[in-house]
């Protein structure tokens, strides 16, 4: 009795596995396709590189410009060095525009040389160019604005950084800091940061802007993405 009690449950156990396969047979597929969120692509695009502020942060001096800063605010010269470009999205992982990110942009100018007091390089100093610009992204997430291709410096460590461009972006809660590099530059295997960033664990190709067609001629033109994680 014990013995066919056993085959009686073992043949009840199959039976319902049997039903059950059949009844959820066709649902299979859909479960398979749905093991993953719809809410969790698995195609989410890098964030840009988290970087330092470095010494050169504009936090003294006259802030705000219009996004032309080849020329300093309430003078009539042109900045020295290579007009250039520089247009790009702000968006989050999924590649959603992020509307009105606040950003703040520094940089050297084409000698290499920051309006910050503490620079003590010896290069000169540009009257025409303040080198800092607050602004706010389109819509779209979009920005453009017109600048120098800065200059390469020394830095203190003795090494010499490449030409770079800083970033400070804040949207809602989030916020990047960030450096953005150029392609091509001799200097960018050297560059104490730029060279490091693969050991740090951070990206090397979110933070090197692209060439594009420039629609002036003797006016480079790149575009550089920021990808929050917001």
């Amino acid at each position: 009795m014990i013995k066919h009690s056993r085959d009686h449950a073992g043949a009840i156990a199959m039976d319902v596995s049997r039903r059950d396969a059949m009844l959820g047979g066709l649902s299979l597929p859909l479960m398979a396709r749905s093991s993953v969120a719809p809410d969790q692509p698995t195609n989410l695009l890098s964030p840009t590189g988290q970087e330092t502020f470095g010494p050169f942060y504009p936090v003294r001096g006259p802030r705000g410009h219009d996004l032309d800063l080849t020329h300093y605010p309430g003078k009539r010269g042109r900045a020295a060095g290579q007009v250039m470009q520089l247009s790009g999205r702000v968006t989050d992982r999924r590649g959603n525009p992020l509307p009105h990110t606040a950003v703040t942009l520094w940089q050297a100018n084409a000698a290499g040389r920051y309006t910050n007091p503490v620079d003590t390089n010896i290069a000169p100093l540009d009257p025409n160019f303040l080198g800092v610009v607050d602004f706010e992204t389109a819509q779209d997430g979009t920005y453009r604005i017109r600048t120098i291709k800065p200059g390469p410096y020394p830095e203190p460590s003795g090494t010499i950084r490449t030409p770079h461009i800083h970033w400070d972006v804040t949207h809602a809660d989030y916020r990047l800091v960030t450096q953005m590099y150029f392609p091509g530059e001799s200097l960018n295997q050297t560059d104490i940061l730029l060279s490091t960033l693969t050991a740090r664990r951070r990206n090397p190709a979110t933070v090197i802007c692209k060439p594009v067609q420039s629609s002036e001629p003797g006016v480079l033109a790149f575009t550089f993405d920021i990808v929050m994680l917001a």
